[in-house]
């Protein structure tokens, strides 16, 4: 039986559906940019009219909309939902969907270890979240570069702004995990992915409009701010290194616990 395998079927939908309605999204985005970047300065002084409280809260603070980068910037930050409600989805659903239909203890009746079970499952989580990355990055280069009106860009910071969909998947594919883990069954993956993702991003959200950093500090939309990314060319990584070090601790303890895990039985 390899479990790897069937996982990786399972999810080949759902990337395609996930990596499609992005690059949809990035192509139908950036082909707005010759509309905006003809009237930049009128677009710019609309900006500054904006209470800085909106500005905060959909991360568009220091965003030049005039230039290529800034404009992909505020699409970004929409990609970012939506690869983390991905990544979410396939963090709470990687042990818990054997319970919820039932068929755990046929699965784990099967002569092969738990940990080599949560192994396999994360690799094809893992996999399929890179396809859909590594989607993301071809499309948004090409769409970047197609649209962007004979404009010079900073390619690192391109570069930085598609690496950082890594960790950050990653951030939500662990944490996802441990909770569906510490929830005694989980009925429906949706409302608990959907609840992580955007509770996280209003956290960030109020945290910024209020000026409160102790709670916008444990968000990863605060630890990969694409504005501060384009801005700097440079990730922050004392933010960063909170989201590798729960990444590391969610993952350890996914694995104990799925360990102690009592099992339902179907009958």
């Amino acid at each position: 039986m390899n479990i790897f395998v069937h996982e990786l079927k399972t999810k080949i939908k759902s990337v395609a559906v996930w990596a499609g309605s992005i690059t949809a999204l990035i192509l139908i985005f950036l082909s707005m940019f010759k509309a905006f970047s003809s009237q930049s300065a009128m677009v710019n002084d609309l900006m500054k009219s904006f209470p800085p409280e909106l500005l905060i809260a959909f991360g568009m603070v220091d965003m030049d909309w005039s230039t290529i980068l800034g404009f992909y910037g505020l699409l970004f930050v929409f990609s970012q939902i939506c690869l983390a409600i991905q990544a979410a989805n396939y963090g709470v659903g990687l042990v818990s969907i054997e319970e919820t239909e039932w068929t755990a203890d046929f699965l784990l009746s099967k002569p092969v270890t738990r940990a080599k079970i949560m192994t396999e499952k994360l690799l094809a989580a893992l996999v399929s979240l890179a396809i859909t990355q590594g989607i993301v990055w071809a499309a948004s280069f090409l769409f970047v570069n197609v649209f962007r009106e004979g404009q010079e860009y900073p390619v690192n910071s391109l570069v930085l702004l598609l690496l950082s969909m890594t960790v950050f998947q990653l951030f939500f594919l662990m944490v996802g995990m441990v909770i569906s883990l510490m929830v005694k069954r989980v009925r429906n993956v949706l409302p608990i992915s959907m609840g992580l993702v955007f509770g996280l991003y209003i956290l960030n959200a109020f945290g910024g409009m209020i000026g409160e950093q102790s709670l916008e500090i444990i968000s990863p939309f605060k630890h990969f701010a694409p504005s501060y990314i384009i801005k700097h060319n440079a990730w922050d990584m004392p933010l960063v290194m909170i989201s590798v070090v729960l990444i590391i601790v969610s993952t350890i303890a996914s694995y104990v616990l799925y360990a102690r895990r009592n099992i339902l039985s179907a009958v």
